[in-house]
């Protein structure tokens, strides 16, 4: 039997992922939020239990590195990733990193300092984009999906 759409395979995808979650929880002491989701190519490197929180209806997208450990010191500061946020493909949060609430972390970024809440930051090293955003679940900017259904006509 032929795959018409790649959607028939959502729930397989969903299911893995979820597996992969309990997995890295076990496994690392990655804490996840409640639908939290992360890429399958995301990589945590963790000194310890709990040393990586992932909010509430957080995004975490493709190739993302988190790491805890300084390489320079050898001390180990912990990451936190707010609710309802968004980590774009390719960045890389390093340690000590908090990444408040309601915030879009654009891909390729390398976070080295704190971001504030309702935030967008860019590039290497990053910086503030734009400050006061709203958005949704998964970090998706409010208003997006009004938009696409103008652009397209839908």
């Amino acid at each position: 039997m032929a795959l018409k759409s790649l959607n028939q395979l959502r729930s397989f995808r969903n299911a893995l992922i979820r597996w992969r979650n309990r997995w890295i929880e076990r496994r690392l002491g990655v804490v996840f939020g409640a639908n939290a989701s992360v890429s399958l190519s995301a990589r945590f490197r963790p000194a310890g239990p709990g040393e990586i929180v992932i909010g509430d209806d957080t995004l975490i997208a493709f190739k993302t590195l988190f790491i805890t450990r300084d390489i320079v010191t050898g001390e180990i500061r912990p990451i936190r990733i707010g609710s309802r946020c968004f980590i774009g493909g390719g960045s890389i949060i390093l340690p000590g990193v908090t990444v408040s609430d309601e915030c879009i972390v654009g891909g390729g970024a390398v976070v080295f300092d704190d971001v504030p809440p309702g935030s967008i930051v860019v590039g290497n090293p990053a910086r503030i984009l734009r400050s006061n955003i709203e958005v949704g679940p998964m970090g998706r900017l409010k208003g997006a999906d009004e938009k696409t259904r103008e652009m397209y006509r839908l």
